[in-house]
């Protein structure tokens, strides 16, 4: 059914907890605030930093930008390895290229970071494209990351198309570009979310989202 698979980076194929929360609280810092309980900042894993800042502690966004700054001097020497890969995944990106299928990445992690990662956990040569937002913060939104990415493949059927990821904001783009999007309950968001989105499919293990994939 889908030919065209695109994955979101954080969440769905890597789990990058660690290495994001410790980036937020280093970032955080600078304005005197301190979190004891790292998993208040789950709500950051997956969206746009600037919204996210701007959004649950109140940052203008000359802060948020400011913020981002900050959480990016952290992350690029130590957070973004700061990750663990989850189990299952390179066999589902061997079997999903072993029956023909296009593999795409597009995340709004910025593409700088992006790459490295993808290299470090010996992922990359299973993309054909891999597609993430820049460092300016003009291509930051899920759904221009991907439509970003259906242009520089020059897909012509959505119908084709699917977008797989932990969080809403993966169904919303895959939406607002017309292709069916794919929830997966093992990363960082929930059934409600993916139900209130209209989510195709919502899965909860990589096992379950490969019949899926496959079907």
């Amino acid at each position: 059914m889908y030919r065209y698979i695109f994955f979101d980076l954080d969440g769905t194929l890597t789990d990058p907890g660690l290495g994001i929360t410790n980036s937020i609280i280093y970032a955080l810092k600078h304005w005197g605030i301190s979190v004891s309980d790292r998993t208040v900042l789950y709500p950051f894993i997956g969206p746009p930093l600037k919204g996210s800042f701007m959004t649950y502690y109140g940052f203008s966004e000359e802060q948020a930008m400011e913020a981002i700054h900050f959480y990016r001097e952290y992350y690029a020497e130590k957070g973004m390895y700061e990750n663990v890969m989850y189990p299952d995944i390179p066999k589902l990106l061997e079997h999903l290229k072993a029956a023909g299928k296009k593999l795409i990445l597009a995340t709004s992690k910025p593409e700088k970071y992006t790459i490295p990662i993808m290299e470090h956990f010996g992922l990359s040569d299973y993309f054909d494209f891999m597609a993430g937002a820049t460092s300016d913060e003009q291509r930051t939104k899920k759904g221009d990351v991907i439509a970003y990415a259906m242009e520089q493949m020059g897909i012509q059927n959505l119908a084709e198309c699917v977008m797989i990821g932990d969080r809403e904001h993966d169904v919303i783009g895959a939406h607002d570009n017309g292709m069916d999007g794919i929830g997966v309950l093992y990363g960082y968001g929930g059934r409600e979310e993916f139900e209130r989105v209209g989510a195709e499919h919502i899965v909860e293990t990589v096992e379950e989202l490969e019949k899926v994939l496959l079907s």
